[in-house]
């Protein structure tokens, strides 16, 4: 270690940093790099009652106390239900910053919400510095990341999951769609396309069931507000079809498709499309829902398999949905069952057991045909 560096004990270690592979004491340099994916060493400068967390390394959910020493990410966020912010040109120990984000995102927060108070303010102590090949470098989150793919020449089928804004259900949908799945017997990836760095949602789908997982931060990408995004969800799909011997990618897309964070690119993405067998959208309300249906009939040239989220949560919406749209509307926690076989049905005859299709096939009408009659 060069006398310009020093040993810096820290406290919490940031999941948005765990491509680093950073271990408490870190490697502190005064020089800080204001750019997308450096890991910087910040200091709380004050404790808050509520979005006072931060998901670690290990996957572990911490409060921040005031004083304590975490190693963030630097990263922009554009947020509506959250933090926004942007990483200023110039960084240098003792300016004042802000965690953006639970994965800790650390930025300069330029606009807060009224539900989750002041973004909490850190003080900058400096940057991390990593040893290789004999040399000292800064720790960013790009090294060694997956490559980006301008081409995707194949791919086991996706389903896509995406959403109206962020806080819809598209986690959970993903989540019983990759554990429905599974328990078929199909060999499932997950992945989390689009975002700010958490690793919190591809961790709960390998939980349902997922054999392999990959998301936006393994292609060195803090958040997706900032770089073309098409290149890096293909790189990390061509990845998960590299690392396993799947049947089926299950992609969930952060944010909404109207918003800052890349999805609509995603969606009018051709060479995607020709990938995607299954839509499923989270919508919160029947304006939303209205809006995905007119939005990927007219804009993506694509029908929705299913709608999901709060929406569907009773009979109103879903038959709204089902009447009105003409789509089908399950509900991702009342009726997963029936929302695993929608999709089951939208994939290729070859991706599914024999089994399993004759099952769907020979089953009662579902939920919705009923709500038809019903009414």
């Amino acid at each position: 270690m060069t006398d310009a560096f020093q040993s810096c004990p820290v406290d919490k270690i940031a999941s948005s940093t765990a491509h680093c592979d950073v271990a408490s004491p870190v490697t502190l340099s005064s020089y800080v790099v204001a750019q997308h994916g450096y890991l910087v060493v910040v200091r709380a400068l004050d404790e808050k009652d509520q979005y006072d967390e931060v998901e670690c390394s290990d996957g572990v959910f911490r409060h921040i106390r005031k004083g304590d020493v975490l190693v963030g990410t630097l990263g922009g966020r554009q947020a509506l239900k959250g933090y926004s912010g942007r990483v200023p040109r110039h960084i240098s120990p003792g300016d004042t910053l802000n965690v953006l984000n639970l994965g800790g995102l650390i930025g300069e927060c330029t606009a807060s919400h009224p539900e989750l108070g002041p973004a909490l303010p850190v003080e900058v102590l400096g940057a991390v510095m990593v040893q290789r090949d004999d040399q000292w470098l800064h720790a960013r989150i790009q090294e060694n990341a997956l490559e980006m793919v301008h081409q995707l020449d194949a791919s086991v089928p996706l389903v896509a999951v995406s959403g109206t804004a962020m806080d819809t259900g598209k986690t959970e949908a993903a989540c019983r769609i990759v554990e429905g799945l599974a328990e078929m017997g199909l060999r499932v990836g997950a992945a989390k396309l689009t975002g700010a760095s958490l690793m919190r949602d591809v961790r709960r789908m390998r939980e349902h069931g997922a054999t392999a997982v990959a998301t936006f931060t393994d292609a060195g990408i803090a958040c997706t507000v900032e770089d073309a995004i098409t290149p890096i969800a293909k790189g990390v799909i061509r990845h998960l079809n590299a690392t396993e011997t799947l049947d089926v990618i299950v992609a969930e897309m952060g944010d909404g498709f109207v918003g800052y964070y890349g999805v609509d690119d995603l969606l009018t993405d051709m060479e995607l499309q020709s990938f995607i067998e299954a839509h499923v959208v989270a919508a919160t309300d029947l304006a939303g829902a209205w809006a995905a249906e007119q939005t990927f009939r007219e804009r993506y040239h694509t029908g929705i398999t299913a709608i999901t989220g709060p929406v569907t949560d009773n009979d109103v919406g879903r038959r709204y949905i089902t009447q009105r749209l003409g789509v089908t509307a399950l509900n991702a926690l009342q009726q997963s069952t029936e929302l695993v076989d929608e999709v089951v049905g939208a994939l290729p005859d070859a991706v599914v057991p024999n089994e399993v299709g004759a099952t769907i096939a020979g089953e009662a009408p579902s939920s919705n045909e009923e709500l038809a009659v019903a009414s």
